[in-house]
């Protein structure tokens, strides 16, 4: 990477040369901000010293009536929470009024204003806002160099930002090695080595004397066409070397050269100078203030700076800075440990704790020849700041170097407690299982002996869900029972909740009914809250069945309603809503729970919570008829787990295409789930995948294809009632096959699996139908009917009728078929469920009913996905802002696609979208 500071203009245009595609790259990312309502992002990438910067520096020249805003990443500044973010909003922030109060607040904590700890997403969407914000009044063209040594925070906020922006006047570009995991999925740019010629010409630019022709042409073939290789390595060397070609480096790679010139160049400077350059390079504030402080301390004096301006390594001026990052890095790196330690000693003591302690504490830290109380203490006390600030990364860095500094085997048990703890939040699980092998068992007693457990539990349950993590939770629950009974319980529901995902995949001590059997000896509680109502009442229902459970698991799922105590109760919510509702087919319990879980997993802010709420949510709504609110929720998904990284295979997509009887979608998604399932432990997502398909063919007819899909979906007894869908697939496709057996076995497994609930005796109404013949299957279809119509489930009650009718029309009642075949297709015509529709539409014309299939063209299948996302969610009264919160975008790009969705479908105000998006 090249920086054109101190060049002459020459050699300025030099560093260009070869440069016209990377350039004119440049130049139309300026053109679309300046110009449009539309956002541009670039990263470019390559080897060091390949002109990364000098690019940036262009593009910035290049921005004529664009606000241009910086920031550089410093590897020293890493562990310091939104440092790189700081540099680039702090010229902004004059600007939050124009914010949201919430995302106003996040920022003003994040830099320092105080208030309550921001979630991360809500920093993320602030800053996207502010960008946004700015960029109202002027395009903006954010340069973010060297990205690669940005702090976490900053990287993931960046990294966010330039996912998520859309119709702003922002360009964003990034200057990085290699795109790490936040810019992957971005445009780039990757900058090449110049070609001989070109190479040749920038040489020439700075040699100050005739270069012989041979060695010449070994210079250009060793450089390889590297740019700051050619432009640093004749500086420090004479006019005799250059021109005998004595003292030029031999064959190192170019970024080894690079370095070896600055290296050469810092090694010749005298003693002072050295160790001027550097306390610079260990602060990478560039306050001269506190780096002369620091230097007064080791009695440097204001000559030594001389030298490095000389040797073009530094400028010490109205701030300190570096000719390029690589000096600063060779500087710190090429110094004995010893003389780093005495570096930050000495910029500590120059630094007054009231003004900044976390800098201090960790240029302490840096000094520590051992462990040191004073310096793990104060480094603890940081990481409580920057967790208020919401800076995790930046906590977790400063907890497990306190834990290392920790002079005796308790404190260091205990800080490595807490480090791993947050490591988790971040998802650092490889940093977090380090930090609790670092710990001696023996040094925990009570409760901080059953955290090792629980955390251990945590991280396995995190990376693989299979039958490790019940194992943990169930050791865990047991060092818990004499230490708190009601954090013994709550690992016990958690034991649950980890066999439960992990069902048929689940092994030997941790399969569901072993958890079950330990889980009953959990201790009893005086004043039992929500999750105690929850594990006693699951119990029952794994010991003894749904009619038992029910009265218990009805009482447990009211206090779950509560809202006084949703955000404690939160993790617990897919299990009462996902497990305990369904399993006591409770459809009233389950729309509501997902709708309040969903509600708030976005009021906490508790995003990691959020895929799985909405996934529930989505599949609510499904079973009720609701295939576009399902749909969006889809997607909404989708696009959640994009941005935080999921944990857990995603249902929703390949439930949705198998309502809607796509085939294509359906088969992919079920496969690439069992595959994702299998690797990471989840039992569960196999048996919805297997459950999907067969629910898919019964819907096409393909009844034998259905037949097999619903076995497998029933066949793992670990299971024990995950399946309870599948059983009325399977009774279904299995009556169409001539397996009567299966019919009855479905039967019987429905009989124990419902109670009083309509749903569950409609759906096993339905299955015994299909065992009956003559008016014993008539009566138990019209029960089904009944009992089905009671309930919001529009599509069980359309199946029923299908079901019914089918068997009419075999009956030769081809009158009274046709009502409720009719019935049937008008509710699956209605709702979209195309395979549904189509076999029903047969089973109408087969009767004497002829039924066309619908030919109008739907407008909005005009628009893109997004925009019909956005369409819906105006339509159901959100607000712009409220969009943009719920979507990771920002309210003017919402009002971008809200145009653009009126113009497609010749609307003029939200109220017309009822209409347009009927279907």
């Amino acid at each position: 990477m090249f920086r054109p500071e101190g060049l002459t203009a020459r050699q300025h245009a030099g560093a260009l040369i070869g440069r016209a595609s990377e350039s004119a790259a440049l130049a139309e990312i300026v053109s679309s901000v300046r110009g449009a309502e539309t956002s541009r992002v670039l990263v470019v990438h390559g080897e060091p010293g390949v002109g990364k910067s000098a690019l940036l520096e262009h593009l910035a020249r290049l921005a004529t009536g664009c606000r241009v805003a910086r920031c550089v990443g410093v590897q020293s500044e890493m562990e310091l929470a939104f440092a790189g973010l700081h540099h680039l909003c702090a010229p902004m922030l004059d600007q939050l009024d124009g914010l949201p109060a919430p995302q106003r607040d996040a920022l003003r904590t994040v830099f320092g204003g105080g208030g309550s700890t921001p979630d991360p997403m809500m920093i993320r969407l602030a800053v996207l806002g502010l960008l946004a914000h700015v960029a109202e009044k002027q395009p903006l063209i954010c340069l973010v160099d060297d990205q690669q040594w940005l702090d976490s925070e900053s990287a993931h906020v960046l990294g966010f930002v330039a996912r998520r922006l859309g119709a702003e006047s922002v360009g964003l570009v990034f200057a990085t090695r290699l795109p790490g995991a936040d810019l992957a999925a971005l445009p780039n740019l990757k900058v090449s080595n110049l070609s001989p010629s070109d190479a040749g010409t920038l040489l020439d630019s700075v040699l100050t004397a005739p270069l012989d022709r041979e060695v010449r042409a070994q210079v250009i073939a060793e450089a390889r066409g590297n740019p700051l290789a050619l432009l640093e390595l004749p500086r420090g060397l004479s006019t005799a070397e250059i021109a005998g070609g004595f003292g030029l480096p031999g064959a190192l790679p170019p970024s080894g050269r690079v370095e070896e010139s600055f290296r050469r160049r810092i090694g010749a400077l005298p003693e002072d100078a050295r160790t001027l350059i550097l306390l610079a390079a260990a602060d990478p504030t560039g306050n001269p203030t506190l780096v002369w402080a620091a230097a007064a301390k080791l009695r440097i004096s204001a000559e030594a700076a001389e030298p490095l301006a000389d040797a073009g390594l530094a400028d010490f001026g109205t701030r300190v800075s570096f000719r390029h990052p690589l000096s600063r890095s060779v500087t710190y790196q090429a110094a004995s440990p010893r003389d780093r330690r005495l570096a930050h000693e000495a910029l500590a003591e120059s630094i007054e704790e009231r003004f900044d302690p976390d800098r201090r504490a960790w240029h302490r830290a840096q000094a520590a020849v051992g462990p040191d109380e004073e310096v793990a203490a104060a480094l603890t006390r940081s990481a409580d700041r920057a967790g208020r600030r919401g800076g995790l990364a930046a906590a977790a860095a400063f907890r497990k170097r306190a834990a290392i500094l920790s002079p005796d085997t308790g404190g260091r048990a205990k800080r490595a407690l807490d480090a791993a703890h947050v490591h988790i939040q971040i998802g650092a699980f490889d940093a977090a299982h380090s930090l609790l092998n670092m710990i001696d068992p023996a040094a925990l007693r009570g409760r901080r002996r059953a955290d090792l457990d629980v955390l251990r539990a945590q991280i396995a349950f995190a990376t693989d869900r299979g039958g490790q993590a019940a194992l943990l939770l169930l050791e865990a629950a047991r060092n818990l029972r004499s230490v708190d009974a009601a954090l013994c319980r709550a690992a016990y529901l958690d034991a649950l909740s980890a066999a439960i995902f992990a069902g048929r995949l689940s092994k030997n001590g941790s399969c569901l009914r072993h958890v079950v059997r330990e889980a009953a000896t959990a201790p009893t509680i005086p004043n039992p809250r929500a999750p105690d109502l929850l594990l006693d009442g699951l119990i029952v229902y794994f010991e003894r069945g749904c009619t038992d459970a029910q009265a218990g698991l009805r009482w447990a799922l009211t206090k779950f309603e509560d809202d006084s105590a949703m955000r404690e109760n939160l993790r617990w919510f897919w299990i009462a809503s996902v497990v305990a509702a369904l399993r006591t087919w409770d459809y009233r319990r389950w729309d509501t729970l997902s709708a309040i879980h969903v509600k708030a997993a976005r009021d906490t802010g508790a995003l990691s919570e959020l895929p799985l709420a909405l996934t529930s949510r989505a599949c609510a709504l499904l079973f009720a008829g609701n295939v576009s609110a399902a749909a969006s929720l889809a997607e909404e998904i989708t696009t959640v787990t994009e941005e935080i990284g999921g944990h857990m295979t995603s249902f929703a997509p390949f439930i949705l295409a198998a309502f809607k009887g796509d085939e294509p979608t359906t088969t992919r998604l079920t496969r690439e789930a069992i595959e994702e399932s299998t690797r990471r432990g989840e039992g569960v997502g196999i048996t919805f995948a297997h459950w999907a398909n067969a629910l898919l063919y019964n819907s096409l007819g393909r009844y034998d294809m259905a037949f097999a899909a619903a076995q497998q979906a029933c066949q793992s007894t670990a299971d024990q009632g995950e399946s309870i869908w599948a059983f009325s697939e399977l009774a279904e496709a299995a009556s169409r096959v001539g397996e009567r057996a299966s019919v009855l076995w479905c039967s019987e497994r429905l009989a124990e699996a419902t109670g009083d609930e309509d749903w569950g005796a409609g759906i096993l109404a339905r299955s015994r139908a299909l065992l009956e013949q003559g008016e014993g299957a008539a009566e138990f279809f019209e029960r089904s009917i009944e009992l089905l119509e009671r309930t919001l489930l529009r599509v069980e009650t359309a199946r029923a009728h299908l079901l019914y009718g089918e068997w009419l029309r075999r009956e030769s009642q081809r009158s009274l078929a046709r009502e409720h075949l009719r019935k049937a297709h008008v509710l699956f015509d209605g709702m979209g469920l195309i395979g549904f529709a189509q076999r029903s539409r047969t089973e109408l014309n087969a009767a004497g009913a002829k039924v066309s299939q619908r030919k109008e063209v739907i407008q909005h299948n005009a628009l893109t996905a997004q925009e019909a996302q956005i369409a819906r969610l105006a339509r159901d009264g959100l607000t712009n802002p409220e969009i943009g919160m719920r979507l990771f975008i920002s309210p003017h790009t919402v009002q971008y696609h809200l145009r653009k969705v009126f113009m497609k479908l010749g609307l003029t105000s939200r109220s017309q979208l009822d209409r347009a998006l009927a279907k």
